[in-house]
C-alpha cells in the first residue's frame, strides 16, 4: 500500500475541516499527517515511503543550495567579467538507469545556472553536459555524481 495517497487525503481534510483551503494549510495538513502516518508506521510493515519521503525532502534542499551556489558563481563571472574559465562538452557516465531517473538528473542539471544537459546517449550510459566552469572535466563529473545523481538513486530506484 503506498502512503502518499493517504497522505493527500489527510492533507485534503484537514484543509476541509478548517475550511481554509489555502497553500499553507494544506501543506500544514500534509504535513500533520505525515506525522500521524509515521507514529503508526509499525501498521504499514515493509513500506518505504518514510524514506522516500526523506530522500526527497534532502534532494530539494540539496538542489536549492547548489542552485544559491551556483547563480552567485554565475553573476559574478558576468557582473565582474572575470570568467576565464573554460567552457567546454562533458560526457559523464551514467548510474542511474531508470527513464524517470534519468529525465530528473537532466533536468535538475539544466535549471542549475553553468550547468546544461544536452544529450543523453542512445545506449542511456552517458550523459553530455554542456559546463560554464570545466577546467577539470573529472571534477564537474565528481561533483554531479557525488552530488544530485546519488541523491536522485536514493529517491528513485
Amino acid at each position: 500500500m503506498t502512503l502518499l495517497p493517504v497522505n493527500l487525503l489527510i492533507a485534503l481534510a484537514w484543509a476541509a475541516v478548517s475550511g481554509d483551503f489555502s497553500g499553507p494549510n494544506v501543506l500544514l495538513g500534509f504535513v500533520a499527517g505525515f506525522f500521524a502516518l509515521w507514529a503508526c508506521k509499525d501498521l504499514y510493515n515493509g513500506s518505504d515511503y518514510f524514506r522516500k519521503m526523506r530522500a526527497g525532502f534532502v534532494l530539494i534542499i540539496a538542489f536549492m543550495w547548489d542552485l544559491l551556489t551556483s547563480c552567485i558563481q554565475v553573476a559574478g563571472a558576468v557582473l565582474f567579467m572575470h570568467h576565464r574559465g573554460r567552457n567546454r562538452f562533458v560526457m559523464m557516465p551514467l548510474s542511474v538507469t531508470s527513464s524517470t531517473g534519468i529525465m530528473l538528473l537532466a533536468n535538475l542539471i539544466s535549471l542549475t545556472p553553468g550547468t546544461l544537459s544536452v544529450d543523453v546517449t542512445p545506449d542511456r550510459k552517458h550523459l553530455r553536459i554542456h559546463a560554464m566552469f570545466a577546467e577539470d572535466q573529472q571534477a564537474v563529473i565528481d561533483s554531479i555524481k557525488n552530488g544530485v545523481e546519488r541523491r536522485v538513486m536514493e529517491l528513485l530506484p
